[in-house]
């Protein structure tokens, strides 16, 4: 892997300086995992840039910015069960391999078939799949995904018009959901059973959740 360190360390020092990189987990994983290994070819030179980039089949590899907030509400850490949903490209999943550690657990649906098979390669490319970190399924994500379950955290990355009930009762009592519905982001801690304290950050856009 050929790694442009200083068109990673402009993105990254932008989104910190914005502040929405903060937690050094995250920024480690930012700058640990590299954007170039997840999108197509011919986009490569736009790595770098703070925008969404086409995967085909009409989905995206989100906008860094994005993905830098949607992972500091989410929160991850070392040797945590996380489920993502929507996988795409494979960025988040690695991502998350890299948060989660050798001891943690990533499970990634996607319901696109070459989708799954591309998240798949690409993050193959950092050994989070041969360690057993990382694993990929061709599923619905709206069922989640109840063998691995429950997850201490859910991270969605396309647009639900409402939150599966399926991922709710798959995430731990303390657990963390994010998720797009509509144009917000919603945060859920899950206090109890059926009980979810619920934030709401307007002014997002994405793919719909299939």
């Amino acid at each position: 892997m050929v790694k442009n360190v200083k068109g990673a360390e402009i993105l990254i020092g932008d989104l910190v300086k914005r502040g929405y990189l903060k937690s050094d987990v995250v920024i480690k994983a930012f700058l640990e995992i590299d954007r170039t290994e997840f999108v197509p070819e011919d986009l490569k030179d736009e790595a770098y840039s703070n925008i969404p980039l086409p995967l085909g089949y009409n989905q995206t590899i989100s906008q860094p910015l994005t993905v830098a907030f949607m992972l500091e509400l989410l929160d991850p850490d070392l040797g945590q069960n996380i489920l993502d949903i929507g996988s795409g490209s494979g960025w988040t999943t690695a991502l998350l391999s890299y948060a989660v550690g050798s001891r943690g657990k990533v499970t990634a649906l996607e319901t696109i078939p070459e989708l799954c098979e591309l998240g798949k390669r690409n993050t193959a490319k950092f050994n989070f799949i041969k360690k057993g970190v990382a694993e990929f399924y061709n599923i619905d994500g709206n069922l989640g995904y109840s063998k691995n379950a429950p997850y201490d955290r859910i991270l969605v990355s396309a647009m639900a018009e409402k939150v599966p009930k399926a991922l709710k009762e798959q995430l731990k009592i303390g657990g963390v959901l994010v998720i797009p519905v509509y144009n917000d982001i919603w945060r859920l801690k899950k206090e109890k059973n059926n009980d979810f304290y619920e934030e709401k950050y307007p002014g997002f856009s994405f793919v719909p959740l299939v």
